[in-house]
């Protein structure tokens, strides 16, 4: 691989890395929102999630079969769930309504902790990835040194 595959790595890492800090800061508001039961329109909070798509890059001239090379990976979009609100009986609940019903976001905390255990762990093998790279990249320069 020469340095251009490496440095072609490290930017694909480099895009995980963004992508998935990304995820994490999502997942961390949905859960410090997981009690809020109004928000500025009135409604509970609703969850939160990123939607990952691959970057491919069109080469730029060349005749190689496949037109496209691999980028990395990005954020899309953020997209808001449309998942049914939790009800709650809370008799008192300053947003209860007659019944003694409230509203409560439709976030779980236990999917969270679970969705940001996997994202860390892919932040992890992407942070893994850059570190080797570089590693190689000292490797090669030190060769030439010497």
């Amino acid at each position: 691989m020469g340095n251009e595959g490496l440095f072609s790595v490290m930017n694909i890492a480099s895009s995980g890395l963004y992508a998935e800090r990304t995820r994490m800061n999502i997942i961390a508001n949905n859960i410090a929102n997981a009690n809020t039961t109004k928000t500025a329109d009135g409604k509970p909070y609703r969850r939160k999630f990123p939607i990952f798509s691959s970057a491919l890059q069109k080469e730029m001239g060349g005749s190689s079969r496949d037109d496209r090379k691999l980028g990395g990976v990005r954020v899309d979009k953020v997209k808001t769930s449309t998942d049914p609100f939790k009800k709650l009986y809370i008799p008192g609940h300053p947003d209860a309504d007659d019944d003694g019903f409230v509203l409560s976001p439709n976030v779980s905390s236990a999917n969270e902790m679970v969705d940001m255990i996997v994202a860390s762990r892919a932040y992890e093998a992407n942070l893994s990835i850059m570190r080797s790279a570089n590693r190689m990249i000292s490797r090669t320069l030190q060769a030439f040194r010497q």
